[in-house]
């Protein structure tokens, strides 16, 4: 492709689309409502319509009606006339559109510019950083990423549903979870109980689940992603910030197999143990897991990340080990303001990919030995606020080999539904939670 003379181009505009924008809101002042959550005076090429655009909005916003007469006065008065092309040019504006039907037409033309200016204007930036040797390739490439992902978040307009679209798309929904008859309207993570009580993960949750180190937290992840990828065949995605992936397969193959993970350290395996494997194996060979082993993971990689699996990979619910471990674009951030700009960050992940997310999360000390509450999740009040669900996961800390250990799962929060607690049973040897002996799975 060729470059050469591009610096010498005219940048993306239509003047005409601006001035057909600015005269269309004259002819009808109502129009500016259509206008002001997709247009700011910076999407305008033209510095005069920016002053124009910039005296409407003033005017709006004082709940003055705007004509030509009361545009002039304001520019006047901010001394901003001759800057905007004087009085004459005001009075043209309302020659410019015979209508303002197309009001919105002319605005998303305006808005298209000026989004080609800025992907033209940060390519620019982008070259020129990537000259400067003293940088690490990989700051900027990260500083790239949040770029493009500021761009395309701006992008995005903002939609109103009447009551009537919103009502028949509920009954719509409803409609088709009576037909199918099934228990859960979301993604069953296995554990009976909790399946209940939530219906499954729901699409466009983030879901907490905390504990103290040690106590499963990632044994229990493990244990719901065995449940939904191997067993239930959804694709799934688990961000391991903490673990390899090979130990996480080694902990997967204890689990699905049922032979203990001191075993698969050591070697000392029988006969019988390499059979069991080799059939688990096979099922977990063929299941839609995705892994990402990244320690130091950055936040704008990790959300670049999830969407390439759900696009690619078809992934319906991702799983984070663990939420404090995710890395902010600054490290002198303080720990409650790291925590709140995560946990903001995936509940919006999760709305836009419109999959469950399941984060991890560690709680505070003074939890060691008794039953977590909210306000013990370690690092920011944020994390309750923006989760739908967060879950406690609490047991005695083994003192010898138990083949079993009750534990328990305490839904402490559930912004649609019940709270309670969840009977469990751990299996040190797998590390691996199951329902209780005395209630019903899936």
């Amino acid at each position: 492709m060729e470059y050469q003379g591009l610096k010498d181009k005219v940048p993306p505009q239509n003047l005409e689309a601006e001035r057909a924008v600015l005269g269309a809101m004259l002819l009808d002042w109502s129009s500016v409502n259509n206008v002001v959550s997709l247009l700011q005076s910076d999407r305008f090429f033209s510095y005069q319509n920016q002053l124009v655009f910039e005296a409407m909005i003033s005017l709006f916003s004082q709940n003055i009606h705007g004509d030509a007469l009361a545009l002039v006065n304001e520019l006047d008065k901010r001394g901003k006339l001759q800057e905007a092309g004087g009085a004459a040019y005001i009075a043209a504006l309302s020659d410019t559109v015979p209508t303002s039907a197309n009001i919105d037409y002319y605005a998303q033309i305006v808005h298209d510019m000026a989004t080609r200016r800025d992907l033209i204007k940060m390519s620019e930036e982008i070259k020129a950083t990537s000259f400067d040797k003293s940088r690490e390739s990989r700051h900027i490439l990260e500083e790239a990423e949040k770029k493009i992902f500021s761009l395309s978040e701006r992008d995005e307009s903002v939609k109103v549903h009447e009551a009537r679209a919103m009502i028949d798309e509920t009954i719509k929904l409803i409609e088709d979870r009576y037909k199918r008859r099934d228990t859960y309207t979301g993604i069953p993570c296995g554990i009976g109980q909790l399946d209940t009580m939530t219906s499954g993960f729901q699409n466009e949750e983030l879901i907490i689940l905390g504990a103290r180190p040690s106590i499963g937290k990632t044994a229990m992840a493990l244990s719901m992603m065995q449940h939904i990828a191997v067993g239930k065949k959804i694709p799934c995605g688990f961000f391991s910030l903490e673990m390899s992936y090979q130990m996480i397969g080694q902990r997967l193959l204890s689990q699905e197999a049922r032979v203990g993970g001191g075993k698969l350290r050591s070697g000392l395996l029988s006969m019988s143990d390499f059979q069991k494997l080799q059939d688990a194996a096979g099922r977990i060979f063929n299941a839609p897991l995705y892994v990402v082993d990244q320690p130091n993971m950055q936040l704008l990689d990790l959300r670049a990340l999830a969407r390439r699996l759900v696009v690619e990979r078809g992934v319906k619910i991702i799983f984070i080990d663990y939420i404090g471990l995710i890395g902010t674009e600054n490290p002198n951030a303080k720990v409650y303001e790291a925590q709140s700009e995560v946990s903001k960050s995936l509940k919006a992940l999760a709305r836009e990919l419109k999959i469950p997310i399941v984060a991890l999360c560690q709680v505070a000390r003074d939890a060691e030995g008794n039953e977590p509450n909210l306000a013990q999740l370690r690092g920011s009040g944020s994390i309750e606020q923006d989760a739908d669900v967060v879950m406690f996961l609490h047991r005695e800390r083994l003192k010898s080999e138990e083949p079993a250990q009750e534990a328990k799962l305490i839904v402490a929060k559930q912004r649609n539904g019940a709270t309670g607690e969840v009977k469990l049973t751990y299996l040190p040897a797998y590390t691996k939670f199951e329902n209780a002996a005395n209630e019903e799975g899936e």
